[in-house]
């Protein structure tokens, strides 16, 4: 139910900051259309930490009655309050999430056993599967793969996105833990090679902008079809690179902007993506041949 590509949804909003929710149906629908995988809702790339809970929830509830389980839902529901993470994800599965997206608590920095309970006690309370969400470039916290190997012995948790960009930490993870337990690349750019060592797919910012590719990669790498794989894989570098030129989502947002499937929108700290960027991400684009002439 978790393998493939797993596109990490921006939010649109309108001009006056609002959640643009025809825009937000048009997204779900390219993704349908283009083969995406599954879709994760409000997280950092849904820049779910300027939402507001109404908001949240509403997302939640159109994308689940337009999918109507199609593909799978995924929610971010982490924070760094156990209290609030436990709530979140209770909120995700009476609003139709078929999983729960929780990232380990940032900014409080807990040790290895604080994020053990942290994450039990998240599963304890959850009436859906349990996602870890790795990503110590944001959170300044690191769950290593002993604690996520304790941790894959409950019942809910069943797999964990890993941002950290080393394959030895794929194959140390998929040693370690239960043998249905569910490895997902959190990075584009090594998400092939993390599949190569084991890996189901990925979360992806790239796929976003080209959900056909990203789940053709996928497929390729879980039929081990290499050959393909990697040419896919090699066209698409570029694109990886310059969605990273700023924070994310800043450039993925402006992209689809430039692809006419949204409003340039974003909410403050987050900042349009500078000018001197617009015409590299636009050549890009072009290049890959998603803009229309």
């Amino acid at each position: 139910m978790f393998n493939g590509s797993f596109v990490a949804l921006v939010t649109p909003f309108t001009e006056h900051g609002e959640i643009d929710f025809p825009a937000l149906r048009t997204l779900v629908e390219f993704h349908l259309q283009q083969g995406s995988d599954g879709l994760v809702l409000s997280g950092t790339t849904g820049e779910s930490v300027s939402l507001s809970q109404t908001e949240y929830c509403d997302i939640l509830d159109r994308v689940v009655e337009q999918v109507s389980g199609r593909i799978p839902v995924i929610a971010g529901t982490g924070s760094a309050s156990t209290q609030r993470s436990m709530e979140q994800t209770r909120l995700a599965a009476a609003h139709g999430a078929d999983a729960a997206l929780v990232v380990t608590p940032y900014y409080n920095r807990p040790l290895q056993r604080g994020l053990e309970a942290h994450f039990r006690a998240v599963a304890d309370v959850s009436e859906i599967p349990i996602i870890v969400y790795n990503v110590p470039s944001r959170t300044s916290v690191d769950i290593l793969p002993e604690t996520v190997a304790s941790l894959s012995a409950h019942e809910r948790i069943i797999g964990i996105k890993e941002a950290v960009a080393d394959t030895g930490r794929v194959v140390e993870l998929l040693d370690r833990c239960q043998e249905s337990f569910t490895v997902l690349s959190g990075d584009d750019h090594s998400c092939l090679q993390a599949m190569k060592h084991g890996a189901h797919g990925v979360i992806s910012v790239a796929a976003n902008v080209v959900p056909g590719p990203m789940a053709e990669l996928c497929a390729a790498a879980l039929g081990e079809d290499w050959k393909r794989a990697d040419s896919m894989d090699s066209r698409l570098k570029r694109l990886f690179d310059i969605l990273m030129i700023e924070t994310n989502p800043i450039p993925v947002k402006w992209a689809l902007f430039e692809m006419s499937l949204l409003g340039p929108h974003i909410r403050l700290p987050m900042t349009r993506l500078g000018e001197e960027f617009r015409e590299p991400l636009r050549q890009c684009l072009q290049e890959l041949e998603l803009l229309s002439a």
